[in-house]
């Protein structure tokens, strides 16, 4: 039985498959899914795809790392006061 498209939606948002929301509607249409636009126009559906997007995204299948204090965000590893 294949899933609907709010399933694969959520299926395809927990799996890290899409950066935001909008890249996540793109996919479901590329994958041949029907009335994409229609079955996710409600706001708080697509802020929790947002959400999940967002929180999945950079780190599939694993927790985050928690951050590291040591170098700043420009700072390479041979970069140095």
């Amino acid at each position: 039985m294949s899933l609907s498209t709010v399933e694969r939606a959520y299926q395809l948002a927990r799996a890290g498959e899409a950066p935001d929301f909008p890249a996540l509607k793109a996919r479901l249409k590329a994958d041949g899914y029907r009335a994409v636009d229609a079955l996710l126009a409600s706001p708080s559906t697509q802020r929790h795809l947002q959400a999940i997007c967002a929180a999945c995204w950079s780190r599939p299948g694993r927790p985050s790392p928690p951050p590291s204090s040591d170098q700043g965000p420009d700072q390479g590893p041979d970069e140095g006061p």
